[in-house]
């Protein structure tokens, strides 16, 4: 079992005991046998060093780049574009999936196209982007939203189609109609749903993201990795692979494991 550390701070003159979970010692055993096991391949020379760069390298690689803000200017721009993006999909895409999940004509025709698109790679809306906004930083915001509407629109609908009807006939029997009845009935019934729908928006958004800005000359971690192929450089591609891969773990661990947690404790499924 995992241990778990208390500390007690004062606020406004109380005080106030904070949980935080102690480092997990099989996680960082697992990523440090990862390690060896990348350094054992090194060592073995499976693969020549331009092809498979040592973890020093990439170390050496990844310190470079944000010394000279190589890296800290790819971030900034792809999280901007990132950001955008998805905001405009949660926006659209909630919605959306509201009024497919109680509007039964909408959900037989609009619904049906929906769920058709959703299985189009996102990377097939670039040549369209292209042809409509030619190579710009529309283009590129269009793949990130369609790469991540579709997934936030169809987990909505499913949570809102999930609602027990018990709740929607007791909050119509206590008065609730029009918005209120999805403010306080539907939304929070479908709020697992959604933050699944959101978080693989989320990823979708990314990889889109990724897509366009290989393709797209300009700054961003997608032009790095680029560049890094381009130049023969695996150790820029790996880094650059490593930022991805931890800033989304940070944004799971800061933002939808914390929502994620709090809805499950509202629901009575952890202690």
């Amino acid at each position: 079992m995992q241990k778990r550390k208390y500390c007690a701070s004062s606020r406004n003159g109380w005080w106030v005991i904070t949980r935080f979970n102690a480092p997990n010692p099989r996680r960082l055993l697992f990523f440090a046998l990862l390690l060896l096991a990348w350094q054992s391949l090194i060592w073995l020379g499976v693969w020549r060093e331009y092809v498979f760069p040592s973890p020093l390298s990439v170390l050496q690689t990844l310190a470079r780049g944000f010394q000279n803000g190589t890296f800290i200017v790819g971030i900034v721009t792809s999280m901007q574009r990132l950001l955008v993006g998805f905001a405009i999909s949660a926006i659209i895409g909630l919605a959306l999936g509201l009024a497919l999940g109680r509007i039964k004509a909408l959900d037989e025709t609009l619904g049906s196209l929906v769920l058709g698109l959703q299985a189009l790679p996102s990377i097939c809306w670039l040549p369209l982007a292209l042809l409509w906004f030619g190579l710009s930083e529309t283009a590129m915001l269009f793949v990130v939203v369609m790469g991540a509407l579709l997934s936030i629109t169809l987990s909505t609908e499913a949570g809102v189609k999930n609602t027990p009807p018990l709740y929607l006939r007791a909050a119509r029997n206590l008065g609730a109609r029009g918005w209120k009845m999805y403010v306080l009935v539907i939304l929070p019934a479908a709020l697992p749903s959604i933050i699944t729908g959101m978080k693989l928006g989320w990823s979708f958004a990314w990889r889109s993201l990724m897509a366009a800005e290989l393709l797209y000359v300009s700054l961003g971690l997608g032009q790095l990795l680029m560049m890094g192929r381009e130049l023969n450089d695996m150790s820029q591609v790996i880094a650059v692979m490593l930022v991805i891969i931890a800033i989304g773990l940070v944004v799971d661990r800061l933002i939808f494991a914390p929502i994620e947690s709090r809805v499950r404790e509202s629901w009575g499924l952890v202690t």
